[in-house]
């Protein structure tokens, strides 16, 4: 009786039918799961884009509406801001699931440093006269304006991408603008 099923047994292991459809849903498997991950990495990388794009809208917003006949610093002196804002951001075509970050807009004084970035050299209470904290004492400071937004991602296929495994619940992105 064992030499029955020790035989059976053999001949089930040396039997190859059916191997190459095995094969093939394998290798299907892995090619879609391959699929979905490039799918959801180009809707993260498209949806930083529009929420990047969202975030010059609203400075550009800050921009136009708070420095035509008004005295800065705009988040002082510009009726309405937030909300002027808030209306070009949502105008995106991400609409009213993109929104303007908590403690934003910010606003201060910077100059361009040495080495080419924005460097803070002054508050609104008080503006600096030249750009010597910079190392650029011959340059007067420029009043900007900080627009940060933020929208709330969500993975196309959770739990089955990396994108769902990173687990990034929002994206946020900051955008500048010089308003004088």
């Amino acid at each position: 009786m064992l030499a029955h099923y020790q035989a059976k047994l053999r001949s089930f292991c040396h039997d190859t039918r059916g191997v190459a459809a095995i094969e093939m849903a394998l290798g299907s498997l892995m090619l879609i799961l391959a699929v979905f991950n490039v799918v959801d990495v180009s809707v993260y990388a498209y949806k930083n884009m529009q929420v990047a794009n969202a975030a010059q809208v609203g400075a550009q917003a800050a921009w136009s509406n708070c420095t035509t006949g008004l005295v800065l610093p705009a988040t002082q002196n510009c009726p309405n801001l937030n909300a002027k804002i808030t209306t070009a951001i949502q105008s995106t075509s991400l609409g009213t699931a993109v929104t303007l970050a908590s403690g934003y807009p910010q606003e201060g004084y910077y100059c361009v440093n040495g080495s080419g970035a924005l460097q803070a050299v002054g508050t609104l209470s008080s503006p600096p006269a030249d750009c010597s904290a910079a190392g650029n004492p011959n340059v007067a400071p420029g009043d900007y304006i900080q627009v940060a937004v933020t929208y709330r991602y969500r993975s196309v296929f959770p739990n089955l991408t990396v994108m769902a495994a990173l687990n990034i619940s929002s994206i946020t992105t900051a955008s500048w603008m010089r308003l004088d």
